[in-house]
Parts: structure tokens; sequence; C-alpha cells
């Protein structure tokens, strides 16, 4: 952090929880509870356009997959703070942590909304239910893990705010254990994920079908997980009129940048070992989304490429933005765009399936205002000139 914040201490922001952004948010959030209600009333087909030829859609394919890429931001800053030692990035941990348990619940919600017997998702817990040669299963229990995980990580600032002390230093004491788990249980299910495409094999288009995927699946999600926490301290000096910490910003995206490098080299790489690369040049969807998200993936390689630009508060944002969509669209191309069961099935988001997604958004959006402003999350500051406000 720059020298005036470095050692200040969280603090509450304050100020009103009722703004016309708050409003809008939680109608965007009745929204989706209005076409959920429909979802468990009346089944998945009143509400999705799901088949048997894709019986995942976009609250798998983004809500999950997307969505807890961006969320791991929680492990990888924790790596840098509490494994690594890099104290200079401790600032980050509490916002990192906020977003990476609200990605997390999104992708538990919505795995829950995507079941077709939902009433029977507790199964997962019991042993003699396990299915324990199931890629899905082991990616449902690290999820359910990780999340209790984050909470647990993030409850001495809930102790902080309540005043209670002597609770909050015992379990300081401990929370090494949980720091460690926290680490190491994204990498298993981020890298799983990838798996799970292994086990499609022809289903998903060459471009996309490796046997490197959990590989490419963990590179990018780390890589992902620290341009988001760049976005949200952009969003949250821009929101809340604080100064945008581009340097110490910059510094953490140039080690996201670092693994975005090794996807790209085990990517192409990959594709030439196995004589696939020609495909990217033949006409068809799955090469143009190709071409589109390792442009947008190698926009912060070209664009941060010294350290005076990873000091410039509006080459590190965009760098971000392009990471993560580049991210985004990688994993909605693979379990999409190249998924392919076969002659007859087609399949594209229903404007049930869009509401849900954007409530579920707007959800974590608001839940991150109201994190902020009642609990100590982002360090105390004063108001920042209007130059610092804002990436420039």
């Amino acid at each position: 952090m720059s020298a005036e914040l470095e050692h200040l201490p969280p603090a509450p922001v304050g100020g009103k929880l009722v703004t016309p952004t708050t409003a809008v948010l939680f109608g965007l959030v009745l929204a989706m509870v209005g076409v959920l209600a429909m979802r468990f009333t009346q089944g998945l087909g009143a509400v999705t356009n799901l088949n048997n030829g894709y019986p995942w859609g976009l609250w798998i394919a983004y809500d999950v997959v997307a969505g807890s890429a961006l969320a791991a931001g929680g492990f990888t800053t924790a790596l840098l703070v509490y494994i690594l030692n890099r104290g200079e990035y401790h600032p980050l941990i509490r916002p990192a942590l906020v977003a990476a348990l609200l990605g997390y619940v999104q992708a538990g919600a919505s795995v829950m909304f995507d079941l077709g017997r939902w009433w029977d998702f507790w199964h997962l817990f019991l042993p003699k239910y396990a299915q324990v040669n199931s890629v899905l299963f082991e990616v449902a229990v690290c999820i359910s893990a990780y999340t209790l995980i984050i909470a647990i990580e993030l409850m001495p600032v809930v102790l902080e705010r309540l005043g209670l002390e002597s609770p909050r230093k015992k379990l300081n004491r401990v929370l090494f254990v949980f720091v460690a788990i926290g680490v190491l249980l994204p990498t298993m299910h981020q890298s799983s994920l990838g798996t799970l495409l292994v086990v499609f094999g022809p289903q998903v288009h060459p471009l996309y079908q490796s046997n490197w995927l959990p590989l490419l699946f963990l590179s990018s999600t780390m890589g992902m997980g620290f341009a988001a926490v760049t976005i949200e301290g952009a969003i949250s000096a821009a929101g809340l009129r604080r100064p945008f910490e581009k340097e110490l910003l910059g510094k953490l995206l140039q080690i996201g940048r670092v693994l975005i490098g090794v996807f790209l080299l085990v990517r192409f790489g990959d594709l030439l070992c196995r004589g696939k690369l020609g495909l990217a040049f033949t006409p068809s969807l799955p090469a143009l989304t190709f071409w589109l998200e390792n442009l947008l993936l190698s926009v912060p390689l070209w664009l941060l490429a010294t350290k005076r630009h990873r000091t410039s508060a509006r080459r590190v944002f965009y760098g971000a933005m392009a990471m993560a969509l580049g991210g985004i669209v990688y994993r909605l191309s693979a379990f999409l765009v190249a998924y392919d069961t076969g002659a007859g099935w087609h399949y594209f988001p229903s404007v049930g399936e869009l509401t849900v997604t954007v409530g579920l958004i707007a959800f974590e959006v608001l839940a991150i205002i109201i994190a902020v402003r009642v609990l100590p999350i982002l360090p105390a500051a004063a108001t920042a000139p209007a130059s610092a406000q804002r990436p420039s």
C-alpha cells in the first residue's frame, strides 16, 4: 500500500445502505427469487433451456466454473500473504476473502438450482452415498469444504466488529491450520473442473480437449483470481472515493501475468504436439472463441510489459479486465461452445437462466457493499482527491 495507508487498520467504510444502486441490485435479486420460485415448484423445464443433450448450461458454465475462478482471489492472496510471507499484500486479504466467500456461495447455490432432485443434496455429506471415483463428487466436496474454510477465515473480522477480542485472539492462534487447508482445496477442485472435460472425450472440440486441462484450468484460475482482486480494488476506489492502489495492484497483476503466460505456453504447445492447431484456422464457433479468449489473455502481457506500465492505473485496470474476461470466455467456450453431444441437440440460455445469473451477480455485489460498510474489511482511509479516485 502507499505510505499513508500502509499501517492503517481495517475499518467499516460507513455510509447509507439504502441508495439508488443498492435498490436496483435488490430489485434484480427479487427478480431472481421469482424465477427460482418457478424452478423449485415447476421444475427445470419451466425456466431453462436444458435438455438431454445439454444437461448443464449457464448456471454451471458461468455461475460455477467461471464464478469460482474469479473467486480464486481468496486463496491466491492468502497464498501470497500467509504462505509466501509477502506482507505487503496484507491489506488485500480481507476484501479478497469476502469476494471469495460470496463467489463460492454463488457457485454452491447455482449447483443447487441445477440439481434435478435438489431435495437430495444432503446425500453429498453422507459417507454411504459417496462416489469416491467421481470427479463431480470431488469438486462438490472441495467447494463445500472451502466455502466453510473461508467463513472461518473471515470470522475474526466479525468478532472484531462485535468487540469480542478474547475469542478473536483464540481463533487467530489456530487460524493457520484453516489457511493452509484453504490454500490446498481450491487447487484440487479448480483442476478437477478441467478433469471433468477430459472425461467427456470426443464430445469436447479438439481445440479444448486435452489431458493438460487440469493444469490449464488451475493456472488460468490463479491468474483470474489476481485479476479479480485488482478489479475489486479499482471499483471500490471509484465507488467509495478511495485511493486506487495502482502500485500494489500492478505488482499483484504481474504475478497473474506470469501464470497466464504459463497457460498460453501450455495451451499452444499442447495443440502443436497433438497436431490440432490447424483447427484454429478452420471456420467454426470454437475457433472464433479460441482466438477471442487468447487475444484477451494476451492483452496484459504487452499492456503491462514494463514496470512503468504497471504503475499506470488505467493500464492496470484494463489489463485486469482483459485477463478476467479472457478466462471467462475460455470457460464458457470449453463447457458450452466446444461441448457437442451430437446432431439435433442445441442450447442457448433462456431468459430465466439469464435472470438468475444476473440476480446472483447482483446479490454478490450488494453483499460486498453491505460488508465493507458495516465490517472492518478495507483499510481505514481519508477521502482521496478526485484525481486518485478512479483509474487514469
